[in-house]
């Protein structure tokens, strides 16, 4: 397998890299399980993604014109509770703050009670029988790390939709660590993202070829 390695100042950057990587380094399939069967799919191998100033605003982001937006701040904000409280609609399978929600209290508690020198501070999403969904949770866990008095986030995901799923998942989870850290009374730091299935869908190539080439 290929690891690929990407460090970038902000979310907006990240997206744009990615895009580039993915297009020119990912490996192309037809999708047999999952979201959109018999579709093509660009896919990285491995990406480990730094991103050193991830609170940067905007946390999604800017398009050049001509190109649809992957997703907004309005989106993120709704998006939001999803990923912090246990709040689920019928037609859904599962959602990730089913899982966070009861976990990012006691981190909070962890860090401020008993100090910040832990490896302790890890919120899983998804269980053993997640395997039997139709779509498993694509988010597989939040790793934190309180270093230099700064909060930092090590997530991972099982797959990853580049297009329009990367800049929804890294600005929700950007809000979380800037409110977690508040909470406990330390600044905000830094993310690394890992997935073994960064990719884009067949119907964002063009789009992404875009994207890439006017940023």
């Amino acid at each position: 397998m290929q690891i690929t390695e990407i460090e970038a100042r902000d979310f907006s950057e990240a997206w744009f890299l990615c895009l580039r990587k993915a297009l020119t380094e990912g490996r192309e399939y037809t999708i047999e399980r999952g979201s959109y069967v018999g579709h093509r799919r660009k896919e990285l191998d491995f990406i480990v993604l730094h991103v050193l100033h991830p609170g940067r605003r905007p946390l999604v982001p800017d398009v050049p014109q001509g190109v649809p937006p992957p997703s907004s701040m309005e989106y993120v904000e709704n998006y939001l509770q999803y990923l912090m409280t246990s709040f689920k609609a019928d037609t859904e399978q599962y959602t990730y703050g089913e899982d966070l929600e009861p976990q990012i209290p006691e981190v909070i508690r962890m860090y401020r009670e008993e100090g910040h020198n832990t490896n302790q501070g890890y919120m899983a999403v998804g269980c053993w029988d997640s395997i039997e969904l139709p779509d498993p949770p694509c988010l597989r866990g939040i790793d934190t790390r309180i270093a230099g008095g700064r909060l930092h986030f090590i997530v991972y995901f099982r797959s990853w939709d580049l297009w329009a799923g990367l800049p929804s998942n890294l600005a929700g989870v950007q809000l979380l660590k800037e409110y977690m850290a508040s909470e406990i009374g330390v600044e905000d730091g830094e993310v690394i993202a890992l997935s073994k299935g960064l990719h884009l869908y067949d119907y964002s190539w063009e789009l992404a070829r875009i994207a890439a080439r006017m940023e």
